[in-house]
């Protein structure tokens, strides 16, 4: 009998489509050689490619006055990023920012006594869980003056974390850890930002002073605000950090109105940067309504100054 292979069909390997060439190898850079020179480096392969192709988007975006902004979960905050995206902001790299309730809630917190985040599996056993007063106070007092004067809750949180103090104020301070807060940066460089709340998911939602009413007209209103900001998304890029449901559905309804009221998105990149790939930022950011999406997976605290860094010796070009 016949060996099988004889029977088989073959070709030259040289005369072989292969998708991985030595073109597309990293290069090894010496020690002292620039931060550009290390991101040139990284491999043409994969997230080495998608990176680099982010960077090239948010630079180009940049360069040609085109919106770049992000949507970003609690976990941003909570690993301890706020001066990440505070510096983007002041570097004029980011121009817009979205936030769920909970990142709001951390963002205060950090401006006020320089710390958040609570054992919820120790706290939710003595009914002490998200019970602290100055917190609620604040988004009783921002909500409040939201409805009253027609802006977002974002912007009202922004604004009183500068020039206001809670109403049981801690000791004799007001927010003095207001330099990392994002919501008060932003407030400061007049960018749009805005908080997009879900009643009955964060903390503040279990005080009976706090409004739901007051609470969900103001937050209406930032969705009106993100909606007009998402209009301008043509040639931008949008990133959602670390959000795995309340922004990616924001997202989508706010592409859905730019496009009815007749602006054209055909050319946009989403990107989704978390460390865990979820549902509804694959199919509702970088999926159904981006002509471009990529999706990065990373701890946060190392992809994101690995971004900014990227991005911004990119444009000193060093």
């Amino acid at each position: 009998m016949k060996n099988p292979s004889y029977c088989l069909k073959t070709r030259s390997l040289t005369n072989r489509k292969s998708l991985v060439n030595i073109k597309d190898f990293a290069t090894l850079p010496p020690p002292s050689a620039s931060f550009n020179r290390f991101i040139d480096s990284l491999p043409e392969v994969l997230a080495g490619k998608d990176f680099k192709r982010v960077v090239r988007a948010i630079l180009r975006a940049v360069r040609q006055s085109r919106l770049v902004g992000v949507g970003l979960g609690a976990h941003v905050v909570k690993c301890g990023l706020s001066p990440v995206i505070i510096d983007l902001i002041k570097q004029g790299v980011i121009k817009a920012i979205a936030m769920n309730g909970a990142t709001a809630i951390h963002d205060y917190e950090i401006s006020l006594v320089g710390k958040t985040s609570e054992d919820v599996a120790e706290n939710i056993k003595t009914g002490r869980f998200g019970m602290v007063r100055e917190t609620a106070d604040a988004f009783i007092r921002a909500s409040q003056q939201a409805v009253e004067e027609n802006i977002g809750l974002g912007s009202a949180l922004g604004r009183l974390i500068l020039k206001d103090r809670p109403l049981r104020a801690v000791g004799s301070h007001r927010n003095k850890f207001a330099s990392f807060s994002i919501l008060a940066s932003a407030y400061q460089h007049k960018i749009p930002v805005t908080v997009h709340i879900a009643l009955g998911t964060d903390t503040v939602h279990m005080y009976p002073e706090i409004s739901g009413a007051e609470l969900g007209e103001s937050s209406m209103t930032d969705f009106r605000l993100f909606t007009s900001v998402i209009c301008g998304l043509r040639k931008g890029v949008w990133l959602n950090i670390g959000s795995a449901v309340i922004l990616p559905e924001v997202f989508l309804k706010a592409v859905s109105v730019a496009r009815n009221l007749g602006h054209k998105l055909d050319s946009f990149l989403a990107v989704n940067l978390d460390m865990f790939q979820h549902y509804r930022p694959r199919q509702n950011v970088t999926g159904r309504p981006a002509p471009e999406g990529i999706n990065l997976t990373g701890h946060h605290e190392i992809m994101l100054p690995l971004l900014r860094l990227s991005v911004l010796s990119k444009l000193r070009k060093v």
